[in-house]
């Protein structure tokens, strides 16, 4: 069922602004509060906002974890992330991102989004979107960069969209998964179970998106492997070409945290990229996925 087809009880309308950043992407939504239900018409302009701007932030969300897992399925299924230690207890549907450690062990994944990437690119079905609510903010550091991969497409030099023409790329999540990014932080060890739900997958290089029609490129530096059916030079040498088109300014907004912003960025149309903080400050933020669809 489509984001717009899904329908709640009659509530009471909510009076908001969508405000478009200075920016090739992303508006903030300020005067919304999701603590209450949303009406369906107050949903459909939201919806709409994310096709239109691809990336939402949702100012002062103080909300439990019961209400981000219920707005996020009005516009889809969840997924559950393949690292079960780091979702938070009694709501499988959240997964943390903090660089906090307690009693020896890690809270959430540290090292998250230390590359470029859409969510859960590896999957069958990749992530529609994600929710990011801010739980802990550092005092300093801790931005995130998102970077229009239809832009990028659509500015492609000629050539280079010659020979990504009716490609697949594979992708693997543990196509990078043991680098070391964060000095002195290990990620875990997958057990068998954890990497039959991780199998790689190929997808079109360049994908369609299935509401607005716009193709974007859908090759990341953090989990593509190689482009199908060309050879290994070949693929290494167009992959590097589009990494580095894919993240030029002029196609990247960057997201500086307010406490309790809630961000709602859309996974067909951006990668995104975390800046990093000092290891001594804490951040911890909370992750809800939506699931998408099969790339075309």
């Amino acid at each position: 069922m489509s984001a717009a087809a899904q329908t709640t009880t009659t509530v009471s309308a909510q009076s908001f602004d969508i405000r478009p950043f200075d920016a090739p992407l992303g508006a903030e939504i300020i005067g919304l509060d999701l603590s209450r239900p949303l009406s369906d018409a107050d949903f459909a302009r939201v919806h709409r906002a994310h096709l239109d701007h691809a990336l939402l932030v949702f100012r002062d969300q103080r909300i439990t974890p019961e209400q981000q897992i219920a707005f996020s399925r009005r516009f889809g299924p969840l997924q559950i992330h393949v690292l079960k230690q780091f979702l938070l207890a009694d709501h499988p549907e959240i997964f943390i991102i903090s660089n906090i450690v307690e009693n020896g062990q890690p809270i959430g994944l540290g090292d998250a989004g230390k590359f470029w990437h859409s969510d859960l690119s590896y999957k069958e079905f990749p992530s529609l979107g994600s929710m990011l609510l801010a739980q802990e903010l550092p005092e300093e550091g801790g931005d995130t960069l998102f970077a229009s991969q239809q832009l990028a497409y659509e500015t492609l030099p000629s050539e280079l969209r010659r020979a990504i023409e009716g490609k697949r790329a594979a992708h693997s999540y543990t196509a990078r998964y043991a680098d070391e990014v964060f000095a002195g932080i290990r990620r875990p060890t997958l057990t068998e179970a954890q990497l039959a739900e991780v199998k790689a997958v190929a997808h079109p290089v360049v994908r369609t998106h299935p509401e607005t029609g716009r193709k974007g490129l859908f090759v990341n530096e953090n989990f593509t492997t190689h482009i199908l059916d060309i050879p290994g030079d070949e693929s290494r040498q167009i992959l590097a070409e589009l990494y580095a088109h894919s993240a030029k300014p002029e196609f990247i907004y960057r997201h500086p945290w307010q406490p309790h912003d809630m961000v709602f960025w859309d996974n067909r149309a951006l990668i995104h990229l975390a800046t990093g903080c000092p290891s001594h400050l804490r951040r911890r933020m909370h992750r809800t996925t939506i699931q998408g669809d099969v790339p075309f």
